[in-house]
């Protein structure tokens, strides 16, 4: 059990760096001496130290010239297999030999090539004991953007919209109308501050003139990604400011202007959900909400490329309006938003 509640701490303190580390996972260590917690860490930011650096200077910190002994009677808890190679940071497998802990409890190996299974033989190479698989699938719950854009070459793809009582998604006109409520909205620009990007299409962007920021939740603003096959959309409109850069998805060109980053693809009428994953992948963004419109939701939905779709409905009845799209997942969240009941699905049958 002492396992557990310590990995349940290295949990706790993963989801910290959250919509900070991407294209890298989230991963929290805490180290115990003697029965205590000596040192924790976690890691903040991409390109800066992981977790169990920050742990170890935790411990050196506090202890001073008693750290060493300490760590040398500890346990190191982390969520995710120690990393074995150089990439922005030092190997932190290496890292935990130098201070010669006696052992490494780890909740998921991780799927990265160059770690896979090497951070751990590292460890048992210098003498250490190790533990893998404690809380195994809770971490990788935290890590399911992580371990979907390693596992299968694509973004962890999030569906969101919100529909009325009677089944609408959006008047049949131009004009927009909102469906759920203020704290909805809020709520959801602190998911726009977790993923890495947003996508709609062409004709939300021009109907709504969104601008695709979270400007009610503090964080970053994710990369605004834009399906605009024939560039209809008018400079003038929101997506195009500078607050954040912005993908446009199109068929006839491929350049940078300023944040604006025009990327030209084949055939958009043909496997557009494949296609517009497999770019994103390419470019390392590892999460994203796809947030309308019906069609393209509708396309994510027909390929089954999507793994969680956020749905709120609102208690309000429109009198007509462009249908809903349909879902088909389990239900693993039903929650009340004001006056909205957010509705979470995951997909089992995900491709």
């Amino acid at each position: 059990m002492s396992d557990e509640l310590y990995m349940k701490r290295c949990l706790e303190l993963a989801e910290m760096g959250n919509g900070q580390v991407s294209p890298n996972p989230l991963v929290g260590c805490v180290i115990v001496s003697e029965g205590k917690i000596i040192g924790e860490g976690f890691h903040q930011q991409y390109g800066k130290a992981h977790a169990e650096v920050n742990a170890v200077n935790a411990v050196l910190a506090s202890y001073g010239q008693a750290a060493a002994e300490l760590l040398k009677k500890a346990t190191a808890y982390v969520s995710l297999e120690p990393c074995a190679h150089f990439g922005k940071t030092p190997p932190c497998a290496d890292l935990l030999i130098r201070h010669q802990v006696k052992k490494v409890v780890i909740g998921n190996r991780d799927p990265f090539p160059d770690v896979n299974g090497k951070g751990m033989e590292k460890l048992l190479n210098a003498g250490i004991e190790v533990v893998v698989g404690v809380l195994e699938k809770e971490c990788y719950y935290v890590n399911r953007r992580f371990f979907t854009r390693i596992n299968q070459q694509r973004p962890y793809i999030i569906l969101k919209w919100a529909r009325t009582a009677n089944g609408y998604f959006a008047p049949k006109n131009t004009v927009q109308q909102w469906i759920s409520g203020p704290l909805a909205k809020k709520l959801v620009h602190k998911w726009r501050t977790e993923e890495d990007a947003i996508v709609i299409g062409k004709k939300t962007a021009i109907a709504d003139n969104p601008e695709l920021t979270a400007r009610e939740w503090t964080g970053k603003n994710p990369v605004r990604v834009v399906i605009d096959r024939n560039l209809e959309i008018p400079s003038s409109h929101h997506i195009y400011n500078d607050q954040a850069k912005t993908v446009i998805l199109n068929e006839h060109k491929t350049d940078v202007e300023g944040n604006i980053h025009f990327i030209s693809m084949e055939d958009m009428l043909y496997y557009l959900p494949q296609k517009v994953a497999y770019q994103l992948y390419l470019m390392d963004i590892q999460s994203v909400i796809v947030e309308g419109g019906a069609d393209i939701l509708n396309q994510f939905i027909a390929s089954g490329l999507w793994d969680e779709a956020r749905v709120f409905n609102s208690s309000e009845s429109w009198d007509t309006g462009i249908f809903s799209p349909q879902i088909n997942g389990r239900i693993t969240a039903v929650t009340k938003v004001d006056q909205d009941q957010l509705t979470i699905y995951e997909n089992v049958l995900k491709k």
